[in-house]
């Protein structure tokens, strides 16, 4: 199996959580973040796994990634998000893929996530077949994660080799 993990993070937590979830998954993983991650997918990839910060209830924008780096973050996490590059990838409906993000715990009863809205994304543009979504859980915007969200990651990340290769 050939896994991709794209990670979006603007503090370090996301970025986290995917480096858990790769180091739990069989096979050869690669871990790129999002201003690197290719277009298109690589043909052998069999399971890409998407990660984001959810940002005002879905996925980053430009704006909010600016709010972001005025609240400590890299400048250049604000180039591009996970809702960009999706957008500029073409259709690739035989690769499974799994949705995460990172979301701070006190709006955790709240409707919206990045990794939800990733996976609509992924379904209505062909991207993929959409095999798990999962959010992971922060203290504040900048972090930390809460205690026990990474070893939850890496469960997870076992629970996606057998969603990706159905029977």
């Amino acid at each position: 199996m050939t896994t991709l993990v794209v990670h979006e993070s603007m503090f370090g937590n996301t970025r986290a959580i995917a480096e858990a979830i790769a180091a739990d998954l069989p096979g050869h993983v690669e871990v790129v973040d999002v201003t690197d991650a290719p277009t298109p997918l690589p043909a052998h990839v069999d399971l890409l796994v998407v990660g984001g910060p959810t940002h005002a209830f879905s996925m980053s924008r430009a704006g909010t990634r600016r709010d972001a780096v005025g609240q400590g973050a890299a400048h250049e996490h604000e180039v591009r998000g996970i809702r960009e590059w999706l957008g500029g990838l073409p259709r690739t409906p035989h690769v499974a893929v799994a949705a995460f993000d990172t979301r701070v715990t006190k709006v955790r009863r709240l409707p919206g996530s990045a990794a939800r809205a990733a996976g609509k994304v992924i379904a209505r543009r062909g991207l993929g077949r959409v095999v798990a979504v999962e959010s992971f859980y922060v203290e504040d915007v900048s972090g930390p994660l809460l205690e026990g969200e990474v070893e939850r990651a890496r469960a997870w990340a076992r629970s996606l080799v057998p969603a990706a290769h159905p029977r």
